[in-house]
């Protein structure tokens, strides 16, 4: 199978391609800022975009929305332009679609939510559906924290941690949505080689915890305590508007990725952790 991966040199995209290969696929990873040449694919997917974990000042909005939409909305005139159509697009998008809802429990028909980050997802996710007019089978992957020790969320968790100044964000109370990133390159391929695979997929773990529980978890994996919280004040002070990604969270459980037969590798977070930190160059340091 040949598949196009934008944004395959990325921290979820490299381990994709990586994967792909592995399994014999022929995984292309086109340049950046050069039209996207979909023809002969055999499937598409979609992770390129401006990354929504910095300061949300004006411009930086401008950029995440027209990385995130136009930049999808090209992808899928290319892909309805081809002389051979690719048959399915996978494309991702973030469980920021439900905004912050406390701890109501967030299924695939639970409604989007209203802030910036939501209403991004929206139209992000508006976009890639916008091939299912070319007859293209489109799924979306509403993805949470991805858990690997070699870049995203944890990555940058980490150094307070290993310091010894780890702890809860905010009250601690907000749910995290996670996923082991190999559960979420799995996930991608069951999207890609599983026709009745359709529509929006929650990309996280059956069982998502609270901020505090996270953190204790993480100390416990890297052998440090987890009591120095993080005051959302200084939360606040420090990442302006896009704070409300790390101090409200969602509870996003992946009911139709469950009900079409996936099976979670990592369905428990302690394991998960175990496993990041057991692979070769990714060990913590005992204290």
């Amino acid at each position: 199978m040949r598949v196009v991966v934008t944004g395959g040199t990325g921290f979820i995209g490299r381990r994709l391609v990586e994967r792909l290969r592995g399994a014999g696929h022929d995984a292309v990873v086109p340049p950046r800022g050069v039209p996207i040449d979909v023809e002969g694919a055999d499937a598409v997917v979609h992770l390129a975009g401006e990354n929504v974990a910095q300061r949300w000042t004006s411009s930086a909005k401008e950029r995440i929305e027209r990385s995130r939409v136009d930049g999808t909305l090209r992808l899928v005139g290319a892909m309805g332009g081809a002389k051979r159509k690719p048959p399915v697009l996978v494309a991702a998008s973030a469980v920021g679609y439900y905004g912050a809802r406390g701890d109501e429990e967030l299924d695939e028909e639970t409604p989007p939510g209203s802030d910036f980050l939501a209403r991004t997802c929206v139209a992000w996710e508006a976009a890639a559906s916008a091939a299912e007019a070319f007859g293209i089978r489109v799924v979306r992957l509403r993805i949470g924290v991805v858990l690997a020790a070699d870049g995203g969320a944890l990555a940058k968790m980490l150094p307070a941690f290993r310091a010894f100044a780890g702890g809860p964000v905010g009250s601690g109370n907000q749910w995290m949505s996670w996923i082991h990133r190999d559960d979420l390159v799995e996930l991608f391929l069951f999207s890609l080689s599983n026709a009745a695979v359709s529509g929006a997929l929650n990309a996280t773990a059956p069982r998502p915890v609270r901020n505090r529980e996270f953190a204790a978890a993480l100390g416990r994996a890297v052998h440090r305590p987890a009591l120095v919280p993080a005051p959302a004040a200084a939360v606040k002070l420090l990442f302006g508007e896009m704070a409300t990604m790390v101090l409200d969270g969602q509870r996003a459980v992946p009911k139709r990725a469950l009900g079409l037969g996936f099976r979670f590798r990592f369905p428990e977070l302690s394991v998960a952790l175990g496993d990041v930190f057991a692979r070769p160059g990714e060990a913590p340091t005992p204290a």
